[in-house]
């Protein structure tokens, strides 16, 4: 992978909110779902998420994810996916959400 810069990182805005709901997109080519996350001052975005392998929809309520929310909106499977949401990649479990260990404030800047 191509080395960046602190600088081109710092770029990158990263941040908290928890998941307010979860619904399969069913108009998804790849099973997705579809998330309502709480920014908190930044509002309430959507997302388009691969992660069916490892989560149900009522377990994603409630949880506190991080998301790069500085990309431009993109349109996935008729949803206006807003944020992009992060997660590991496993070639054995697929995607697994990087979550946080305590709760902050949803809008908390990552770094």
């Amino acid at each position: 992978m191509e080395e960046i810069s602190f600088e081109d990182f710092t770029r990158v805005e990263i941040r908290t909110g928890t998941i307010l709901d979860a619904t399969l997109n069913t108009k998804a080519r790849q099973p997705a779902y579809t998330l309502t996350i709480d920014f908190g001052p930044l509002g309430i975005k959507t997302s388009s998420a691969q992660i069916t392998k490892n989560y149900h929809p009522e377990n994603l309520i409630g949880m506190q994810i991080s998301a790069v929310v500085n990309f431009p909106v993109k349109r996935i499977a008729g949803i206006k996916s807003e944020v992009l949401v992060l997660g590991a990649y496993s070639e054995e479990k697929e995607v697994v959400l990087l979550t946080l260990t305590d709760s902050v404030e949803d809008g908390s800047l990552v770094g």
